[in-house]
């Protein structure tokens, strides 16, 4: 079973508009206790994100008024958005969206290249923000219960009683025996995409090697 984002998002999206002040973001952070809002536009659909970073550039960047030829374009961006002072001038764009239909393991590796605690949820029909997906969210998966994972496990493997399976910590232990080794690494690997496993240890044994190893050539 996949967990789509639609399974656990929060159903208020954080957001304001792009004429919002300063402190009206600022406010809007406190009331809903996060650390970014999504920017709209007046169609609702989102054009960017103010994070708690991006405000905070306007009390460590003290040098946004001396801007000198040999910056790079990632200060001269840090210095204009210091000097901003509505959600349009503060805002980190475009925003970085997931549908209701995207894989909650799929938003999780998105918000761990791009280095983003929050995504807008919008709708793929009218581009409209229907919710927010937190970090906090995405992490419930790993606390799904013990027999949900086990179920979904013994559904993957075929045969559960051909195998023993023991889930701890999120970390699922196999053990058993089936016939080819490639065999163990595509088991291994349909139970470490299972929604909740963190990782998984292969006890599992095989009759035969398969899996032909070429030599590097001299």
């Amino acid at each position: 079973m996949t967990i789509e984002v639609k399974d656990i998002m929060g159903r208020v999206a954080i957001a304001v508009l792009q004429e919002a002040s300063f402190t009206e973001i600022v406010d809007a952070m406190k009331r809903y206790a996060v650390g970014a809002v999504t920017v709209i536009d007046a169609e609702r659909r989102p054009v960017g994100v103010v994070s708690e970073e991006d405000l905070l550039l306007k009390e460590v960047d003290t040098a946004r008024h001396s801007v000198s030829m040999y910056e790079s374009r990632k200060q001269r961006e840090d210095h204009e958005k210091a000097a901003g002072v509505t959600a349009a001038q503060l805002m980190t764009s475009p925003a970085i969206t997931v549908t209701p239909e995207t894989a909650v393991r799929d938003a999780a590796r998105m918000m761990r290249d791009r280095h983003i605690k929050q995504l807008p949820v919008v709708d793929p029909a009218t581009g409209h923000v229907v919710g927010t997906l937190h970090q906090q969210d995405v992490l419930r998966v790993f606390t799904r219960p013990i027999a949900e994972i086990e179920a979904e496990i013994a559904d993957l493997v075929g045969k559960p009683e051909a195998f023993s399976i023991k889930i701890e910590g999120g970390i699922v232990t196999i053990g058993g025996k089936v016939e080819r080794k490639s065999q163990v690494i595509a088991l291994v690997e349909r139970i470490r995409a299972v929604e909740g496993v963190v990782d998984v240890v292969s006890d599992l044994t095989y009759d035969r090697e398969d899996i032909l190893i070429v030599p590097p050539l001299l």
